[in-house]
């Protein structure tokens, strides 16, 4: 309904409206006078404080109300006119638009409420996707899931490889929009880089350029998983992968995991049972536990993909990092019958915030992966994924991964030494071959709870534990990273938590 108001209430509002305390023009500001000026009219429009059908005063006489150029009250009468606001009658003036929508009038306030406090509309939640955010703190030491140490990330080569990129002459035509299936020089380069290091044997045909491992996870469980279907994880298992099945609806059947990885024995029952889509595995490094897949266990994996037709999907999160042996090249290399979908990143080679990944697997199921990155994410960083390209053809990769395996190495060894000389009362673990993370069983009848609890006391931040034990089997262990840690660094961290399981000694 609209609201006319009568011209003897127009003139009324006209003559006693407070133009001169309620329009503010800022100097100082950047923006210009006359959008300062059309902004803070329309809020008033909006609050109702100038109802539709209300008159304008003239611009003659709004300039020199506000002291300003009659240009600048012309200009903004303009903008409101443009924008719909107002409507100009010939002879008469410039009012208020009568159409816009009748609303009722809201009292004045002097502080606007915020926008995170309103709802509006209904909106679907997922209670699992909640994990906790830490805001870090300046002297706490965290407990990491594993990450690399960002302080050696080659930041100089690449920022050179970058800039000399985005200096040549053809650069604009990758500036565009481009292939849902990423850049093609770099899955041309990770063709080759992968069939040399990792032995399989692809083209730039079976890789999808992706935003990092995650994104090939989950691009890979919307074409796998419906409603209902069955995905085999093990009893421990990378927490972010569960939440990606959950939330597509599949339903998780978990089978054991012991010093040579998931348990065949376990999956071919299940397999028996059930109609399994999809098997994740983390076979290097199985994450969280550290322990790397069998040889034996890998082939039987592979022939019961064949037999029953379910999918593997292999996350190969942290292959460069091996300390006691050469890598162990992954299932995809022995893959003979299109089973295995891999993926990997070269986020925790150099640094997290490098969000390059990519998904490997038969070209009909990249094709339908390349559709539905089209809705999702559209395309990556064409000059990002360039850069690593040149970055990974020149040897600096490999350049940087040796730099960084003795480092975390020495690491490793530190971390292990301290944690074995100090805590060993407290805890046991097995050293990892590889990664960038070691798998803690803290002894009865301490519980991480409780020394979460007290190292915050010592300013030790124990991190979100209960993620390892999605199945609730009470293993009680947790992952503590070591890579992102100097020595210095692992020393305290060890000294505090030292410090607190002897405070929970005393007071046990």
């Amino acid at each position: 309904m609209d609201c006319i108001l009568s011209p003897e209430k127009t003139k009324l509002i006209v003559q006693m409206f407070p133009y001169k305390t309620s329009l503010f023009i800022d100097r100082s500001c950047a923006q210009p006078l006359y959008v300062q000026l059309s902004n803070q009219l329309i809020q008033l429009i909006k609050d109702q404080k100038l109802p539709p059908n209300t008159k304008l005063p003239g611009t003659r006489t709004l300039s020199d109300i506000l002291q300003v150029h009659r240009k600048t009250v012309v200009a903004c009468y303009e903008e409101l006119l443009l924008q719909g606001w107002v409507e100009s009658i010939p002879k008469k003036g410039t009012f208020v638009n009568s159409c816009l929508p009748d609303v009722t009038p809201q009292d004045y306030v002097e502080e606007k409420v915020a926008i995170d406090s309103i709802q509006g509309f209904s909106f679907y939640t997922n209670q699992f996707l909640n994990r906790k955010t830490n805001e870090l703190l300046e002297g706490v030491l965290y407990v990491n899931d594993g990450i690399s140490d960002t302080r050696l990330t080659p930041v100089n080569e690449i920022a050179r490889t970058y800039r000399r990129i985005a200096s040549r002459k053809s650069i604009f035509e990758h500036l565009s929009y481009g292939s849902t299936y990423g850049n093609e020089k770099l899955r041309e380069v990770l063709a080759n880089y992968l069939n040399t290091t990792r032995g399989l044997h692809i083209s730039k045909e079976n890789i999808l350029i992706t935003r990092g491992s995650q994104n090939g996870i989950y691009l890979s469980s919307q074409l796998l998983l419906r409603k209902g279907d069955v995905v085999v994880v093990g009893n421990t298992n990378y927490i972010s992968a569960d939440i990606t099945f959950l939330n597509a609806k599949a339903t998780i059947k978990r089978i054991d995991v012991d010093e040579c990885g998931l348990v065949m024995d376990d999956l071919e029952e299940l397999c028996k049972k059930h109609t399994v889509k999809a098997v994740y595995v983390t076979s290097h490094h199985h994450h969280p536990t550290t322990v790397t897949m069998s040889a034996e266990r890998r082939i039987h994996l592979l022939n019961l993909a064949k037999r029953f037709g379910f999918a593997i999907l292999e996350d190969d999160y942290d292959y460069d990092f091996n300390y006691n042996h050469a890598p162990i090249l992954p299932l995809a290399s022995h893959d003979t019958n299109g089973n295995v979908i891999y993926i990997g990143s070269v986020c925790k080679t150099v640094a997290p915030v490098f969000r390059i990944g990519y998904l490997i697997a038969n070209t009909s199921f990249i094709e339908e992966a390349a559709n539905l990155r089209r809705i999702v994410d559209r395309q990556g960083d064409a000059l990002l994924e360039l850069t690593f390209a040149d970055f990974i053809q020149s040897g600096d990769l490999d350049s940087h991964i040796r730099k960084v395996l003795k480092i975390y190495k020495t690491r490793r060894d530190l971390f292990c030494d301290l944690l074995s000389k100090k805590l060993s009362k407290y805890v046991e673990f097995e050293i990892p071959k590889g990664g960038m993370a070691v798998w803690v069983h803290l002894k009865e009848p301490y519980k991480w709870t409780a020394v979460a609890e007290v190292a915050k006391k010592y300013k030790l931040d124990i991190g979100e534990y209960e993620r390892y034990d999605t199945a609730n089997t009470n293993h009680n262990c947790i992952r503590m990273g070591f890579a992102s840690c100097n020595e210095n660094e692992i020393k305290e961290f060890i000294a505090r938590l030292a410090l607190t399981m002897k405070h929970l000694e005393k007071g046990a």
